[in-house]
């Protein structure tokens, strides 16, 4: 049996803000090891009475990267983990982390595609690491992001996944926001369905290999949409968190 992860203590090295609810935080591990696109890192606080939380958060930065990761972490208003990060670290802190983990929502060159990568909100974090391995390596597996946001202000990554899809690197990124769409917005505006989940297959053939995270109704509505498309199930790998939208 393999010996679990041990806790080790990171410091902050970076906090970037990504929207008004999302930041990027960079963090410099003593004892770090290489992760997979798609894992995640625990967190846990501990209080002066010895009251612990933890959360888990999942890795934005590629593998390829030594030393550091970067976790995207949300501010959920009654929580107990993210409003410590983003009301009270900073720079130069010490936080207590243990990872990566996971094996199943994962994705490296070698397990090929195409890829479908299906995002809503903050969910896109994983995500984003499978697309910033695919460029780290030069990988070339076509791929399509479709990301679904309450509001533009919500994008995460706006700017870099605009760059993403610049010329023919085989990369495509849809919007839907589905609450509020500014002048001229030529972007889906409503939730995820069929007919959208229909576009998003166009090009990437009858067997895609397909990546979805997000709340809980959103990557139930997107995996069942798929399945009824002609989608195998096996081919379709969800990671769901919290209630938010």
């Amino acid at each position: 049996m393999a010996e679990p992860l041990a806790w080790q203590l990171a410091t902050v090295t970076a906090i970037k803000p990504e929207t008004d609810r999302v930041r990027t935080f960079t963090l410099s591990l003593p004892a770090w090891r290489p992760h997979r696109a798609g894992q995640h890192y625990d967190v846990r606080l501990t209080a002066e009475d010895g009251y612990q939380a933890q959360r888990s958060y999942s890795i934005a930065s590629p593998p390829t990267r030594n030393g550091e990761i970067d976790l995207g972490i949300e501010r959920i208003e009654d929580g107990e983990v993210s409003p410590y990060f983003h009301d009270v670290l900073a720079k130069g802190d010490l936080v207590e982390v243990r990872g990566p983990i996971g094996g199943y929502f994962v994705w490296e060159p070698g397990l090929g595609g195409p890829l479908l990568l299906v995002a809503g909100g903050s969910g896109v974090v994983p995500l984003m690491a499978i697309l910033r391995e695919r460029v780290a390596t030069g990988d070339r597996t076509p791929v399509t992001l479709l990301y679904s946001s309450r509001a533009i202000g919500e994008v995460m990554y706006r700017d870099e996944l605009e760059r993403l899809t610049g010329g023919s690197n085989g990369v495509r990124v849809a919007h839907t926001l589905t609450r509020e769409q500014p002048p001229g917005w030529n972007g889906y505006g409503r939730r995820i369905d069929g007919p959208m989940l229909t576009d998003m297959l166009t090009g990437l053939g009858a067997e895609p290999l397909v990546y979805i995270c997000g709340p809980t109704l959103l990557v139930e509505a997107a995996a069942a949409g798929l399945t009824d498309l002609g989608v195998a199930p096996a081919r379709i790998r969800t990671e769901r968190f919290g209630p938010t939208t």
